[in-house]
């Protein structure tokens, strides 16, 4: 059975792997994931993230971050454009998460991108999720 929407997928995993203090989460391997992973990294809600090759597609193995090794980095982490629901925003309505604590990460013709990285290019795009 073919999945609907494999980013919502890849943040239910890291969502339950946070939740159980796991070190390590799989997620199949894509382009996207692999992209967003890298916005993850960089604005430090993840320690590293490596795609593996297998038989099929590969697997995207993401290494989560913990302070104290008790307390999760992400809080909270959610899907915002859904297939039956797509949420775009222009440049200058990207909105603001947790009035600045947090990230939203966009789908631009750039790339994957953070809101404020957009903002700052002045282009709008597909709104993936937010972070914090």
């Amino acid at each position: 059975m073919s999945m609907t929407d494999p980013i919502a997928d890849m943040l239910t995993r890291i969502r339950n792997a946070n939740m159980v203090k796991q070190q390590k989460v799989d997620v199949p391997s894509s382009n996207l994931k692999v992209s967003l992973a890298g916005v993850l990294k960089n604005e430090g809600y993840i320690k590293n993230y490596k795609v593996m090759p297998d038989q099929k597609q590969g697997v995207l193995r993401i290494y989560l971050k913990y302070i104290d090794e008790k307390d999760s980095v992400i809080t909270e982490i959610k899907r915002v454009s859904k297939p039956g629901g797509r949420a775009y925003a222009k440049s200058e309505d990207i909105p603001k998460v947790k009035n600045g604590l947090g990230v939203a990460i966009l789908s631009t013709s750039k790339g994957i991108m953070t809101g404020k990285q957009a903002q700052e290019a002045g282009i709008g795009g597909e709104l993936l999720c937010t972070v914090w």
